[in-house]
């Protein structure tokens, strides 16, 4: 029986398959291209240092090359989150996942939290910009200003965790960030999300990416259950 909402292909759009594993070798980041054209999942998410290699690898398929930038606590001066940036845009990435910066967010210094996503985004050149909230360190007062200035400061995405703090994406916070932007802004889920019934909620919550490193078991139990 085919699921009443969603197609496989459908499913497989929405993840964003990561490779961000410090320990990660060369043969394994290929690999896990591999998976994710063989799978034609919406991009892979590596490290910067691999974005050069990944998109030699995934050149001429449907999958996009995505990155990170101030990865993973967000402590990068904005100088440097600005350099990185135009960086792994030369070499080869079209979306950028980068971290809020906590400590900011947490002082109330909110003008300097949309200034630095503003000139992210302006580094990427229209490229896709996804801004990590990492809510594991966040109120939920907290994680609804935090929406509120990325959207003001011109970001594509808000997301909800690198997948290295305490926590990860869970279910309240992506609809509370759903509420706390508009249509011109979507949600990314990351951090935890093992289980197709697990991304499958997250989908009907809204969200439009989801970060996985589970991908080839989850895009295959869908097969199973409902069929191609």
């Amino acid at each position: 029986m085919a699921h009443p909402k969603y197609t496989l292909h459908q499913v497989a759009k929405t993840i964003d398959h990561a490779l961000l594993r410090p320990d990660m070798s060369r043969d394994e980041v290929k690999a896990g291209c591999e998976v994710a054209m063989k799978y034609d999942v919406a991009s892979v998410c590596c490290k910067p240092a691999d974005v050069a290699f990944c998109a030699d690898i995934l050149r001429g398929s449907d999958v996009h090359v995505g990155t990170v930038v101030g990865f993973p606590h967000g402590n990068s001066a904005t100088a440097t989150k600005v350099f990185e940036t135009k960086q792994v845009v030369a070499d080869g990435a079209t979306e950028i996942d980068v971290v809020i910066n906590i400590g900011w967010m947490k002082s109330g210094m909110y003008d300097e939290v949309r200034e630095e996503i503003a000139a992210v985004v302006a580094a990427a050149s229209g490229n896709q910009v996804k801004v990590i909230l990492e809510n594991a360190y966040l109120t939920k007062e907290e994680i609804v200003k935090a929406c509120q200035l990325c959207e003001a400061a011109g970001a594509d995405y808000v997301k909800t965790s690198t997948g290295f703090a305490p926590t990860g994406a869970i279910l309240e916070d992506v609809q509370l960030m759903r509420a706390s932007v508009s249509s011109k802004v979507e949600v990314k889920s990351a951090g935890g999300v093992k289980s197709l019934d697990m991304l499958l909620s997250f989908m009907d919550a809204g969200v439009k990416r989801s970060g996985a490193s589970g991908t080839a078991a989850m895009l295959d139990e869908f097969v199973e259950r409902f069929g191609a």
